[in-house]
């Protein structure tokens, strides 16, 4: 599993991505907050853990957290921050980040919170609703133990929706979590919802049209 470090210090960034692979880890690294928030804003990005510095050029970290949140609850995210900013630690923890780190800190603490994050992480691999499997790194689903084929928009849709299994969820917000980089009208949805309902139909879950409230995914 590959760990992105988003850092615009570049010897740090150097010495993190170096102590990172000694410790067994694929590291990818980035600089620039604009980049990060490109690449962390694609339901796709396949990375298992998020070092994040908050002081970044083209755009701020909490900015990069933030666009990562609209469609992904579940990569940990670490902040790296100077050791005085406690507001913005705050602020980035109530957008989501799952720890933070004061700078300077040691190496073997860094290494300490990430081996913690990922051990929790392992518990967050895949998402299920009853026969209904989402490989959530590999991103693929299986249905009642068999390979599911579905195209990337839905893919989007379905993966929002199992995030939110048993609640329902409006057409606005299944737009931005699912969408949010390209516009996407009402029809749109309802036609990829009754594609997938066709799929799911005899295996045990249902996605259900709540009046009012939106749709929800749950089992029979």
């Amino acid at each position: 599993m590959t760990l992105l470090l988003v850092e615009d210090d570049r010897l740090l960034a150097e010495t993190l991505v170096d102590t990172l692979r000694l410790g067994g880890h694929q590291v990818d690294h980035l600089a620039d907050g604009e980049a990060a928030r490109t690449r962390l804003g694609a339901m796709n990005h396949g990375y298992a853990l998020v070092l994040l510095d908050l002081n970044l050029p083209g755009c701020s970290g909490l900015d990069v957290l933030t666009a990562l949140r609209r469609q992904d609850s579940g990569t940990p995210v670490l902040i790296l921050t100077a050791r005085g900013a406690v507001e913005d630690r705050v602020c980035g923890l109530d957008l989501g980040a799952d720890d933070y780190l004061a700078k300077p800190f040691a190496l073997d603490e860094l290494e300490a919170r990430v081996r913690a994050l990922m051990r929790r992480r392992g518990s967050d691999r895949e998402l299920k609703v009853g026969s209904l499997v989402l490989d959530v790194m590999a991103q693929r689903f299986t249905l009642e133990g068999e390979p599911l084929g579905v195209p990337p928009r839905e893919q989007r849709l379905l993966t929002c929706l199992m995030r939110h299994a048993g609640e329902p969820v409006e057409k606005v917000r299944l737009a931005e979590e699912a969408f949010q980089d390209q516009p996407m009208g009402d029809n749109a949805i309802e036609v990829y919802i009754h594609r997938l309902r066709k799929r799911l139909t005899g295996h045990g879950v249902t996605l259900r049209t709540v009046r009012g409230l939106g749709y929800v995914l749950e089992t029979t």
